[in-house]
């Protein structure tokens, strides 16, 4: 067996007084793929934010031993300089530079302290070739798709050669045909002698490149997996993970579908910088009352755009057609009209639009209703304080209080916030864009049971997930989007992933 490339021994590191990992135990062995799962809140990108010197030495208790040297970093500069180098989920590129100045950004390619811009070109192109691009390394960080950025990261990487590459939910914001190509280069990087940490919510794709899995619980490790001298199924992993058996991935529900109430008919939105592109063209959708409608589609086929735009045109521009409540036109033309009509939008960026981290659950949940918890134009807060509690409750968000900061929640109870402040709007109509990405199997659970439950009183709800399993699992109906238009629509019982792959791949939209 090969040696050790990593060791991490006791690991402790608490966050005012609140333990996020609690006797951690690690060990990767090189040349390996190894997976680290485990619920939000584990202590999953907080043990690898100690490793790369995020939280540097002397802010944790522990001993890091790498290629056989105990190491102390103080910074990520430390931990780059040996070689560890971590890829965050939030990807950290600049969209308004080139693709070679993002990867020698802080690692410029100099000769007397002036770039030498013929060198950077050509690494660049090499990198590119490395990681299967075939992009000019001149093009701008914004011309490219989420699933090449998450490439041009990973030749960032091999840039500062790379020993030990740390992945947080690399494939959270990707679809299928972009993931798999994302594995495929983590086994190629493997086969060149790269050692990976895969950090994943997508238990199938850990199951196709991991040759070993360290499960987190509540700080601490409970389970230490190689998968190469036995079996590990997904319902092995998701028991270590949550501490029970989850016979079902979805809540059983038996719909009560009633009359429409939702309609958008004849929707023409144009692209928000370019004019001439249509990017939802002619659109007719329907939803009835205790239904929930899949909006299925690929990368790029204009469900984000679809969703924005019916909430207070929030993208595009040059919008026409109609939004209907009970038959009746109204007026969405701006959020708060839109709210008004009782339409509520989880956005899928919970952190860059759903949320303002750096306030408290109580202010977040109350946001889009202050109204309800004002007096005149002075929030109660002992109001805000009721409202905030019963939906904490009710959610099963798990923190210390309502005073908490989001910022410091893990992702399944940011998401329960985002889901609070549109649920005290009191919508008709539920508009959820992603509502489960980059959140583990058991706080997916309680989503699922939360968005069967507004069904169940009545709601409307629109959902929108890259995850077709998500949409044949929760959906009454999904509609199949493909380049901003729906060329098919399949009731729940007659749906597959191989229909709805068939009906985009083989439509034509112009």
């Amino acid at each position: 067996m090969a040696e050790p490339i990593l060791e991490m021994r006791g690991m402790r590191k608490t966050f005012h007084g609140v333990t996020a990992l609690s006797n951690v135990n690690l060990t990767v062995q090189e040349g390996q793929i190894h997976a680290i799962v485990g619920e939000n809140g584990a202590g999953k990108s907080t043990l690898m934010k100690v490793l790369s010197g995020v939280y540097p030495f002397g802010d944790y208790e522990g001993t890091i031993r790498y290629q056989g040297e105990e190491c102390q970093f103080r910074g990520i500069h430390d931990s780059e300089q040996k070689g560890i180098i971590i890829i965050h989920q939030e990807l950290a590129l600049v969209p308004l530079l080139s693709i070679t100045e993002n990867i020698f950004l802080g690692n410029e390619q100099a000769k007397g302290g002036v770039i030498d811009w013929n060198t950077s070109y050509v690494k660049t192109q090499a990198l590119l070739k490395k990681v299967g691009l075939k992009e000019s390394p001149n093009t701008l960080i914004t011309n490219l798709g989420v699933g090449k950025q998450q490439l041009i990261e990973i030749a960032k990487a091999l840039s500062k050669e790379v020993k030990l590459l740390i992945l947080d939910e690399p494939t959270a914001s990707l679809n299928e045909t972009d993931s798999d190509a994302l594995l495929e280069l983590l086994l190629e990087l493997k086969r060149q002698g790269i050692s990976c940490i895969l950090i994943s919510h997508k238990l199938n794709e850990i199951s196709k490149v991991a040759d070993a899995i360290t499960v987190l619980r509540d700080g601490a490790t409970v389970a230490s997996l190689d998968c190469r001298t036995e079996p590990v199924s997904e319902d092995l992993i998701i028991r270590h993970m949550v501490g029970r058996e989850m016979a079902d991935r979805y809540p059983k529900r038996t719909p009560n579908v009633g009359d429409t109430v939702f309609e958008v008919r004849d929707w023409v939105v144009h692209h928000a910088i370019h004019p001439e592109r249509k990017v939802i063209k002619g659109v007719n959708l329907h939803v009835k009352r205790g239904e929930i409608v899949g909006i299925a589609g690929l990368m790029g086929a204009g469900r984000t755009e679809l969703a924005m735009s019916i909430f207070g045109r929030t993208y595009g521009q040059n919008i026409s057609g109609k939004v209907l409540l009970n038959g009746k036109e109204v007026d969405t033309s701006t959020v708060q009209k839109a709210i008004d009509q009782g339409i509520a939008y989880v956005t899928e960026d919970r952190k860059g639009y759903g949320l303002v981290l750096d306030e408290t659950i109580a202010w977040n949940t109350t946001l889009a209703n202050l109204s309800a918890v004002s007096n005149k134009t002075v929030v109660d807060e002992g109001k805000e304080f009721s409202v905030a509690q019963d939906f904490r409750k009710k959610l099963n968000i798990r923190s210390p209080n309502v005073f908490a900061r989001t910022v410091n929640l893990s992702g399944g109870n940011q998401q329960k916030v985002v889901l609070s402040k549109w649920l005290f709007s009191e919508p008709e109509v539920l508009i959820l864009d992603e509502p489960t990405r980059g959140i583990d199997v058991g706080a997916k659970y309680e989503i699922y049971t939360i968005i069967a439950q507004l069904a169940a009183e009545g709601k409307c709800v629109l959902m929108i997930s890259s995850e077709m399993p998500e949409l044949l699992g929760m959906c009454d109906r999904i509609c199949v989007l493909n380049e901003g238009a729906f060329v098919a629509e399949f009731p729940a019982a007659e749906a597959t992933q191989e229909k709805i792959m068939r009906s985009i791949v083989t439509s034509g939209v112009n």
